[in-house]
């Protein structure tokens, strides 16, 4: 059950090249229980490990890491206008995107390509072309690390926010997602109005639909993003920046081409990719760690990069950023 001194460069998408001291895999609840009553887990720091996405490893972990396993799409309610779906945590986000569509469901089509895992995305609250996790997911299914409890959290109990949860905050490290139950619609949603979603699709002559707009995005994502099975990178590195209108129109009159989106609250979100590019950091590398050429969000390791060289990478990223615009940009990916 337990394997010792083992790399993990194989179970995270930047690919670096790290050492735990303990690993080990669960595929059900059963499995994960007999773990966590295990000495070497009471013994040890532990880490849960989904699709190994959104983590950047700065240094061998000298504890246990557990790689989940769990998976699994199941209906388990239907009605004429929604179908509520279980999903395992260890299931492929993109799979379960590709499922939905197949099954001529909407709901979550806009978040198609997003790697990692389904357990990852209540944490995380992911997020593309105006659709958020939050938006279907119904209720989370979890195991508590020290009762070994099963905890079920309702969608308005999971505090969602922008890239944000209670799962990353003040439950982190404090339980294990193991189930993700999503309502999708029977009806298309047709969300096309971010970003180059309705144009693209009048390109190639295609009405919206759940599938068209899943596949488009999918292009689109394609052309514009590395894929870490090539290059090692966990997408988006850094979140994009809320900030206040005053602030704004101060930014906007220095930097009149800047690319913003207006939320609901009077806050405005800015793109991160567009204050990185602006600066002149789009295709910059050091050694091995570099920014995308394509987009300026995404660090990658061209192959021999360390953690600890790709965060330092980010911190340059982050200081440049703090000193043109005063705005601080946060990571949206784990350090660990």
């Amino acid at each position: 059950m337990f394997k010792e001194n083992i790399s993990i460069k194989n179970y995270n998408t930047f690919k670096i090249d790290v050492k735990t001291k303990f690993f080990s895999e669960f595929k059900n609840i059963e499995e994960l229980k007999i773990i966590l009553n295990s000495s070497i887990y009471n013994n040890n720091k532990s880490f849960i490990l989904g699709g190994g996405s959104n983590i950047l490893f700065t240094n061998d972990y000298k504890g246990l890491i557990l790689k989940n396993n769990i998976t699994g799409i199941k209906i388990i309610k239907e009605n004429n206008d929604h179908i509520i779906v279980e999903v395992g945590s260890g299931e492929n986000w993109h799979k379960f995107v590709m499922w939905s569509i197949e099954k001529n469901l909407s709901g979550i089509e806009n978040l198609a390509l997003i790697p990692g895992s389904v357990g990852a995305c209540p944490v995380q609250n992911i997020g593309a072309y105006g659709m958020e996790a939050k938006d279907s997911i119904i209720s989370v299914h979890t195991i508590d690390l020290k009762s070994h409890k099963e905890y079920n959290f309702k969608n308005k109990d999971c505090d969602f926010k922008y890239r944000d949860s209670i799962f990353k905050n003040k439950l982190k490290n404090k339980i294990i997602i193991t189930k993700v139950n999503f309502k999708l619609n029977k009806k298309p949603i047709n969300n096309i109005s971010y970003g180059n979603i309705e144009l693209e699709l009048k390109k190639l002559k295609l009405s919206p639909s759940p599938k068209n707009i899943a596949n488009t995005i999918i292009k689109i994502r394609e052309k514009k993003l590395p894929d870490p099975k090539k290059i090692g990178n966990c997408g988006s590195f850094f979140k994009n920046p809320i900030i206040s209108n005053s602030q704004f129109i101060k930014l906007q009159k220095k930097f009149p081409e800047i690319i913003y989106f207006k939320l609901p609250n009077k806050k405005i979100k800015i793109s991160a990719g567009w204050l990185i590019e602006n600066i002149g950091l789009k295709g910059y590398r050091k050694g091995d760690a570099g920014v995308h050429k394509q987009q300026a969000l995404v660090i990658v390791n061209y192959g021999r990069a360390n953690g600890q060289e790709i965060l330092n990478l980010a911190k340059r990223i982050q200081k440049k950023v703090m000193e043109n615009y005063e705005i601080q940009i946060e990571p949206e990916v784990n350090i660990l």
